[in-house]
């Protein structure tokens, strides 16, 4: 591969602009690509237009007072059960471009999730954002797919049954074909199926497959653009890439130039294996383009749609498939991505890649503690790629990458050696806008392979609470229904975005996380004890089991048949002053006191731990200052116990000791909160790619010197 190489004229042009000194007795030095080019990541907007309009006319929205449009968004109950806002991210995506346009950033990279689903009614809506600021203020977008967009590779029959309608109720608007739409004569549709509004039925809210997506997004990064230097897929030929014209890459980037064919076992066509089944070709929108000369973007489409076993035409989701089955159904991608990777380092292109999924793991080494825990499979332990998934991505030579689909910020760093050389892969997971923290990233490209990562708090959202009053009668409605988990009315008295987002991953732990994610008897003890009684037992030494214990305190002795027995209970009580005496004295030994752990409780734990798990470091900010030391402390005394102590089984619970049973389950908890917190630095830091090293800038006093 030898792509569009740089003039004479364009060198000295990009040497006098970056300061770099060349050498007059080397004309043929490449310098440094421009100094101080900066993109702006934003994965994970999952755009919905709140005032989106029907086309067909089938929905006219509800009559906002503030802006006297027609309102076509979800219900708040549904916001706070799900890992995203649906509707307030609408004002906090203008406000994030808004503060790239104030910054001087030109380049804004989209790693996918940039709709919620597709549909025709909100990706207008979105393109219609960006033509605006593009035109108005010259920003380029260059957009990779996520599993949102498309949400199946072909467009199919959608529709949500949770929009907000008249009265505070739930509006049902699905496409033909789907649920009650399954067929109605004419363009759309008004159906009673015994909710509480009448079904609509519109074609706006059908889920668009890559073609339809592609095609509208063109101008935004999936087409070639005149004023790029390079572009190039993983299916352009060979003559396209040597003799780089903008019209043949625009000739060879159609939709039916990028299609490959996959099968229920792994990659077709030339990977194909004889035992192959359930083939078919579908789309992949992967690119490489130069926006500005000596910078080239990686996007990956690292969507997996794998053909279902049985039934032809139908796929599997790509939501937990990721980079672990990019090897195995999209090989040609990683084989293309070492192309690309090679030709960058011969070209003297600073080379950064991006698209929906991690690269590396998110959890910083914690997962199989994690799976100890809540168990195989969950806690999103599905999406994280395998360590050998890893070094296969390293061994490509890619050293930069951005991705999201976990709307958790986090930076990965893995380093291999592989055949005697050393590769180092750093990933970087950008938050999304659409949750708590609501944040972008900016990568800033400098000289010397270096690249300086910064992440953006959205502080302040114009507008955030101009749907308030919708949600307002949604409560009344729910609160006269006599619904069971309704969200908080509080949040209405909101006064800022983030703050918003606060209250989401408050309620999203609260409805959503404790009662599904959290083992019983880990959300038992949770419910019932504070900080203080946590340290306490941290130091218990007692024979008093669970079981004797629940039948002296007369509790619920489902599964075991203990006699009650007054002395147990003496027992316990003389174990428990120890135990306290003990804990006491360690605190203070620490600079702490054991009655400040009583400030907090399970729950407000658990909040902790999903806040941490989501925004790792710059969660700190959220977390009473002294709250950290205790949960150290904690974790540092609780590390201590035995392996036959930490990996009680639910089985063994009941016959273990009150103390081994709490140091047991909270042990590894406590363990996975401090890695959660201690991972590399994920605010600003920097990364030097020929050295494999990341250095935290908010730690660097002098931070023109380490430039």
């Amino acid at each position: 591969m030898n792509p569009y190489k740089l003039s004479a004229v364009s060198l000295l042009i990009v040497a006098a602009i970056s300061g770099c000194n060349s050498s007059s007795n080397d004309d043929n030095v490449t310098p440094e690509p421009e100094a101080n080019i900066r993109i702006a990541f934003m994965p994970d907007i999952h755009f919905h237009d709140v005032y989106g309009e029907f086309s067909d006319g089938a929905f006219a929205g509800l009559p906002n007072s503030h802006s006297d449009q027609g309102a076509t968004i979800r219900t708040m109950q549904s916001q706070m059960e799900s890992t995203r806002l649906f509707n307030e991210n609408y004002f906090a995506m203008i406000a994030a471009l808004d503060d790239v346009v104030a910054k001087g950033i030109k380049y804004v990279a989209l790693p996918g999730d940039f709709s919620d689903d597709g549909q025709p009614l909100h990706m207008r809506g979105l393109v219609k954002i960006f033509d605006r600021y593009s035109e108005e203020h010259g920003l380029e977008f260059f957009a990779a797919p996520g599993n949102h967009d498309p949400n199946r590779p072909f467009t199919q029959a959608a529709g949500k049954s949770d929009y907000l309608g008249v009265e505070g109720k739930q509006q049902r608007i699905f496409s033909k074909g789907k649920n009650e739409c399954v067929d109605y004569e004419g363009d759309t549709a008004i159906i009673d199926a015994g909710h509480e509004l009448l079904t609509i039925c519109s074609e706006e809210v059908i889920e668009w497959g890559y073609k339809e997506i592609m095609a509208i997004l063109g101008p935004h990064g999936f087409e070639p653009q005149k004023q790029h230097f390079y572009f190039e897929t993983p299916y352009s030929s060979d003559d396209a890439r040597t003799n780089y014209t903008y019209e043949k890459a625009t000739s060879e980037a159609q939709y039916e130039n990028r299609q490959f064919e996959i099968c229920y076992e792994g990659t077709g066509g030339k990977y194909k294996q004889a035992d192959y089944t359930q083939c078919s070709v579908v789309p992949d929108s992967s690119y490489v383009v130069e926006p500005v000369e000596g910078l080239w973007l990686l996007a990956i489409d690292a969507n997996v749609y794998r053909p279902d076993k049985l039934i032809t035409d139908k796929y599997d989701g790509s939501s937990s498939a990721g980079y672990n089955m990019m090897l195995t159904h999209k090989q040609q991608v990683i084989d293309w991505i070492s192309d690309v990777v090679k030709s960058a380092k011969e070209q003297d292109k600073t080379l950064i890649s991006f698209s929906h999924f991690p690269m590396t793991d998110f959890y910083n080494g914690a997962s199989e503690e994690i799976e100890d825990i809540f168990g195989e499979g969950n806690f999103q332990l599905a999406r994280e790629p395998e360590d050998d998934t890893s070094k296969a991505l390293a061994a490509t030579g890619l050293s930069v990458h951005v991705g999201g689909h976990m709307h958790f910020n986090d930076t990965g760093m893995k380093s291999y050696n592989i055949d005697g050389e050393q590769y180092t892969l750093f990933n970087i997971q950008a938050p999304s806008l659409a949750g708590y923290i609501p944040a972008y990233k900016v990568l800033n490209v400098l000289p010397h392979s270096q690249i300086e990562v910064e992440t953006v708090i959205l502080e302040e959202v114009p507008r955030f609470n101009e749907l308030f009053e919708h949600y307002a009668l949604e409560h009344e409605h729910l609160t006269e229904k006599g619904y069971e988990g309704i969200w908080n009315k509080a949040i209405l008295n909101s006064d800022s975005y983030y703050q918003l987002t606060e209250w989401h991953i408050t309620e999203l732990t609260r409805l959503r996380f404790l009662p599904n994610e959290w083992p019983e008897d880990i959300k038992t003890m949770l419910f019932n004890m504070d900080g203080k009684q946590m340290m306490t037992l941290s130091q218990i030494e007692t024979d008093i089991t669970v079981c004797q214990l629940k039948a002296a305190l007369e509790l619920d002795l489902a599964g075991c048949p203990e006699p009650k027995n007054d002395t147990v209970l003496l027992q316990f009580l003389k174990d428990w002053k120890s135990a306290m005496d003990k804990a006491e004295a360690l605190t203070i030994d620490n600079g702490l006191e054991l009655r400040d752990f009583a400030q907090w409780n399970g729950t407000e734990l658990a909040l902790d731990f999903y806040r941490l798990r989501n925004a790792d470091e710059l969660a700190f900010r959220d977390i009473d200052e002294t709250r950290l030391p205790q949960y150290k402390l904690l974790s540092e005394e609780l590390s201590q116990f035995d392996q036959e102590i930490t990996s009680l089984t639910l089985d063994q619970a009941e016959d273990a000791s009150v103390g081994d049973l709490f140091k047991s389950r909270f042990g590894t908890l406590f363990y996975i909160l401090e890695r959660f917190a201690t991972g590399e630095a994920s605010d600003h830091f920097l990364i030097d790619t020929e050295n494999g090293s990341l250095t935290d800038l908010k730690t660097v006093t002098d931070r023109a010197a380490l430039l």
